[in-house]
């Protein structure tokens, strides 16, 4: 007799397939930007987040946004905040929304980042990031790639969460191991400097 799939994989398998029909129709951006009125609260006016542990959601990738709606609604993603929320969201409303926050710009990081007060982290970070094959997935100025979310310029506090989440198993990527792998060997002092990089990005 064949084994049920553990409960994690057959959300993300569920996710998988609603997804594929959520991103086969047209979004509207301006719907989303009604639709994300709420989502300001936490996420800040244009997507730019002032909040600690809360990231920006300005310039995500559309698909990597729908795939985290997804994930929150279907369970497969676990947050206290988000999940009653996204069970609240139609397909319509999960492909208004990418496109909502896809569209928004990021300010520019010549003018929005503070110095550079600590340099070493920066080059120790550049090459934590070289290691780890992050431009791979994230793309070569690490803007994002279809469902891999964009990591310059974000939160930095906010990023050595999302790392220590994957690396502790709490976050799966809705049932995708490749950011468990390259979180799991890294050190504190590694992840520290990662953040600390691309948060200057």
């Amino acid at each position: 007799m064949t084994r049920p799939l553990p409960l994690p994989l057959r959300l993300a398998f569920a996710a998988g397939a609603i997804a594929a029909s959520v991103g086969s129709a047209a979004a509207d951006a301006d719907n989303g930007r009604a639709k994300a009125e709420a989502c300001a609260t936490c996420h800040g006016n244009n997507g730019i987040s002032t909040m600690e542990n809360v990231p920006s959601l300005a310039s995500q990738p559309d698909l990597f946004l729908q795939w985290q709606l997804i994930f929150f609604r279907s369970g497969a993603r676990k947050n206290e905040t988000m999940a009653p929320i996204a069970e609240q969201l139609s397909n319509e409303d999960v492909r208004d929304l990418g496109a909502y926050f896809a569209s928004l710009k990021t300010p520019d990081s010549s003018t929005a980042k503070a110095p550079d007060d600590h340099p070493e982290l920066t080059e120790a970070g550049k090459q934590a990031a070289a290691a780890g094959r992050c431009a791979a997935c994230h793309g070569d100025n690490y803007s994002g790639n279809k469902a891999a979310a964009r990591i310059a310029g974000q939160r930095e506090e906010y990023i050595v969460k999302a790392l220590h989440d994957y690396k502790a198993g709490a976050r799966t990527g809705g049932g995708v191991a490749a950011m468990a792998d390259v979180a799991y060997p890294l050190s504190d002092d590694a992840i520290t400097a990662l953040a600390h990089y691309l948060s200057r990005l």
